[in-house]
């Protein structure tokens, strides 16, 4: 009897061990499937670079830019989901809800599934099927995360939406690039098109994680990007400071106190910052007043471009 246990707990054993080799050697195989990438840094432009184009063409710029938004929400998040329906996301072309269940108080798109990974690809599916002939610029954001969008439109105009660009703020893990889905993801149009076509591909882009160790959404997401040739690109404005944030403002400037005293505004925060994280919802609001509503009189910001909100559209 003792020695029939003793094999049960070696078999038990000896399988553990060949799953986490299969895992391993899965990551691995993920590592070197695609070829070598040099890690780059988007930069907004800078505003005499815009201020050379004639009037026609910024006004065409400007309205070149289609931003549609897909916010992931799930019924614990009605607070946050309230907020971002009535701040920031009136600013973007088009902003719509993706839920994991049906939610009576709000309209969403219900996809069925409260796994986030699951979730993602299911928006970016319907989004891509439904809209890809309506916009360029995909923005994808959590419900604690809030967004300028205006900054982010200033942000692509130097980029080229029929390009394969995935941005927002970037991490390592392993040798894994990725975007912090915390502080809101974009993809341009090609990225979405082939993230769309790779979908059909289960080996390399499951619809579950690992059985192990499961990938966060946002790793997730990488990976299959990573197979069609789409790396992870950090976004910054002219100065070189991240403008997508995974934390608060009031955190940011926390930190900025205890590691630059003398400097805490520059220390802190980008000018041109696209997102903040971790927000609670009356700070939503609180972020509405200090970026539309709040003006100093008299004092002109003398911006070389505008970009008008949606037709029909209530915002600020």
């Amino acid at each position: 009897m003792i020695s029939e246990s003793g094999s049960f707990v070696k078999g038990m054993m000896l399988g553990g061990i060949f799953c986490i080799l299969v895992t391993l050697l899965g990551h691995i195989k993920m590592g070197h499937s695609t070829t070598s990438h040099e890690h780059r840094h988007l930069q907004a432009p800078k505003k005499e670079d815009v201020l050379n184009l004639s009037e026609d063409e910024r006004l065409e710029l400007s309205q070149s830019i289609r931003v549609y938004c897909i916010i992931l929400v799930k019924p614990k998040d009605l607070g946050h989901w309230a907020a971002v329906k009535d701040t920031w996301s009136k600013h973007c072309d088009k902003a719509e809800f993706y839920s994991s269940e049906k939610v009576k108080v709000f309209d969403s798109i219900v996809l069925n599934t409260d796994d986030m990974w699951s979730m993602m690809r299911k928006a970016y599916k319907f989004a891509y099927e439904n809209y890809k002939d309506d916009f360029n610029w995909f923005f994808l954001a959590h419900p604690t995360t809030f967004a300028v969008i205006e900054n982010l439109k200033y942000f692509l105009l130097k980029q080229d939406s029929s390009q394969p660009f995935y941005t927002g703020r970037t991490e390592t893990s392993g040798d894994l690039q990725y975007v912090n889905g915390d502080g809101g993801i974009v993809l341009s149009i090609e990225s979405l098109r082939r993230l769309y076509k790779v979908f059909e591909d289960p080996d390399k882009c499951p619809e579950q994680g690992g059985m192990i160790w499961k990938l966060s959404e946002d790793k997730q997401l990488a990976v299959c990007l990573k197979y069609t040739g789409v790396h992870a690109e950090n976004a910054e404005d002219s100065e070189k400071k991240d403008i997508f944030n995974t934390k608060s403002v009031g955190s940011l400037i926390k930190e900025a106190m205890s590691i630059h005293p003398d400097e805490v505004v520059e220390g802190c925060c980008s000018d041109m910052a696209i997102t903040f994280s971790g927000l609670a919802p009356n700070h939503m609001h609180v972020m509405m007043y200090g970026v539309y509503r709040l003006r100093a009189y008299g004092h002109s910001f003398n911006d070389a471009l505008v970009f008008l909100p949606p037709p029909g559209s209530d915002n600020d």
